[in-house]
């Protein structure tokens, strides 16, 4: 089962993405050729505030016309749809929208974001945020909502990356993520998963991927101690396995730290996930 739009069917099926600030080179071109080089299939973008992804258009368009392959992009913004001051929110889908727009030209599977990052966690003090999650569903539901509606119309998805509990106090698991979907209720507002957190919050990581599979469309790929697979206790067998047997073909995107070089730890990667994706 694809969770990708027919005019989204990536040529490569589980295209194994590396994330471009890891990637020596002058523009996405040759950073594209160097991440080849290394085993991965393409590159995930980085999508920064005050609308840098459009200000990148021509080399991106060229890139593309060129054929490089370059399905998603992960937000780098100091503030998130879930922020608390409502202008930051605003500002927040203002730049998302502006980044699926370019998504969408590039023939990409979509936007990733989390609902906010570093901004509150009911597990350290003062324990309790200045709104209620009442509150923080309505915010979510309305942000989400107009994103995916913006998606569904240039044809691209925006992707919600649910954060362990230190990092966000809103979307933490998978299971909250769908529930989130199901509310949305357009097929534009998808999850992309991120092993890393899930380490932290699933009790059984494979099932959870399991039971939410229609609505993945994107995988991030970190082991348990934020560093590239293979650098931690991930099991990576189990966990690409089920996406395989579950009929997911989307792209898996490394985003983490790294344990030595890039050019060392990064080409050890493709060949470990590949090995239970087939």
């Amino acid at each position: 089962m694809s969770t990708l739009s027919p005019n989204q069917e990536q040529t490569v099926t589980h295209p194994i993405l590396v994330q471009e600030q890891h990637v020596p080179g002058r523009d996405v071109e040759e950073k594209f050729e160097v991440a080849r080089s290394w085993g991965f299939d393409g590159l995930e973008l980085r999508g920064q505030g005050d609308y840098a992804l459009e200000k990148r258009l021509p080399e991106l368009r060229r890139a593309h016309a060129n054929g490089v392959v370059m399905p998603t992009v992960c937000v780098e913004m100091l503030h998130f749809v879930g922020a608390f001051d409502p202008d930051l929110a605003e500002d927040a889908v203002r730049q998302l929208t502006s980044q699926l727009t370019v998504m969408a030209e590039l023939g990409g599977v979509g936007v990733m974001t989390p609902a906010s990052y570093g901004m509150f966690s009911l597990r350290l003090p003062p324990f309790t945020p200045p709104r209620s999650p009442e509150d923080d569903q309505k915010q979510l539901v309305d942000a989400f909502g107009r994103l995916a509606e913006h998606a569904a119309e240039v044809g691209t998805h925006i992707l919600l990356e649910p954060l362990n509990r230190y990092e966000d106090h809103m979307i933490n698991s998978i299971a909250q993520g769908v529930a989130l979907c199901r509310e949305v209720d357009n097929p534009a507002f998808r999850l992309a998963p991120d092993t890393y957190h899930m380490n932290i919050e699933e009790a059984d990581p494979a099932r959870s991927l399991a039971d939410a599979i229609e609505f993945i469309a994107h995988v991030q790929a970190s082991d348990s101690n934020r560093l590239e697979p293979g650098a931690g206790h991930v099991d990576w067998a189990l966990e690409m396995s089920t996406l395989r047997a579950a009929g997911y073909v989307g792209p898996i995107a490394v985003e983490s730290r790294l344990s030595g070089p890039a050019e060392v730890v990064l080409p050890t990667v493709p060949p470990l996930l590949r090995r239970h994706l087939t």
